[in-house]
């Protein structure tokens, strides 16, 4: 297979809740109320579980914590959903990341190593 990632992925573990979804021209989808399991994270995005489908191309804003004294703001587009036996893989990517942002994840990368 191919590689077709721009970014290493790193392992992680994180729960997120999401509670409205957004998209460009002011669409909004409230009460969302899905809780996911972020699994990796890389410079470009995330790739979570969760148990139900979720509108592809719609934004969410979340909380990456990177360590208890780590953590950032950021903006997510959905950009891909795989079905799985139990539920749902997500993967988004990151809307606008500062550079400096950016470089917090390679750094948490290199300390898991």
């Amino acid at each position: 297979m191919v590689e077709r990632r721009r970014h290493e992925r790193f392992s992680i573990t994180l729960e997120l809740e999401i509670s409205s979804l957004f998209k460009q021209d002011y669409e909004l989808i409230h009460d969302v109320n899905e809780s996911i399991e972020v699994r990796n994270i890389s410079k470009s995005g995330i790739g979570f579980f969760c148990n139900h489908e979720l509108p592809l191309n719609y934004y969410f804003d979340a909380k990456i914590q990177l360590a208890p004294d780590k953590y950032f703001y950021a903006v997510l587009k959905i950009v891909r959903m795989e079905k799985l036996d139990d539920g749902y893989f997500v993967g988004c990517e990151f809307v606008g990341l500062a550079d400096i942002l950016s470089m917090k994840i390679d750094l948490y990368g290199k300390e898991q190593i």
